[in-house]
């Protein structure tokens, strides 16, 4: 493969453009460390970030109404085989209505209804889906705003584990 000084210019321009659209989504998300987060999942069960946990955290934004997320829901499903992930139904309606969602989509990940936006407005998530990989000490290592791949999503949480282990 041949480079040239032309091909290098227009490399370069998708890059930065990539770049700019990237921070663009992302102004206004939670950065550093994790905002706190204690509810009740659609099970009745306690969550916590401050329980211990010796891996990674995904946090991932979704809505039932939304159809990126229903492109996302298998990805999630899959990661959450491995890792703890905790997902968040923004505005999709009561515990029972997503709980019954979720069963209809033939997947169980752990979830937290978010009727009012209150969880959502804390990590400055503007849109769904938005996800967030959350290291053992509840910094936010990585967020990504619209659609990500599994191979994304699991790439940020292995580099995840590599920085905690420095």
């Amino acid at each position: 493969m041949r480079f040239t000084l032309k091909g290098s210019i227009k490399l370069l321009f998708v890059v930065v453009a990539i770049g700019a659209i990237r921070s663009w989504q992302q102004q206004g998300m939670a950065v550093g460390q994790a905002p706190p987060l204690n509810a009740l999942t659609i099970r009745g069960e306690h969550f916590s970030l401050d329980t211990p946990r010796e891996t990674p955290l995904v946090i991932h934004f979704w809505a039932s109404w939304c159809p990126i997320c229903k492109l996302e829901e298998e990805s999630i499903a899959s990661i959450a085989e491995d890792y703890p992930v905790i997902t968040i139904a923004m505005q999709s309606g009561t515990s029972l209505e997503v709980e019954h969602y979720l069963e209809e989509q033939g997947i169980d990940p752990t979830t937290i209804t978010d009727p009012d936006g209150t969880i959502a407005h804390r990590f400055g998530v503007q849109g769904v889906p938005t996800s967030y990989i959350v290291d053992q000490n509840n910094k936010i290592q990585f967020s990504e705003r619209g659609y990500t791949t599994e191979l994304g999503l699991r790439s940020r949480i292995w580099l995840t584990q590599l920085i905690e282990s420095r």
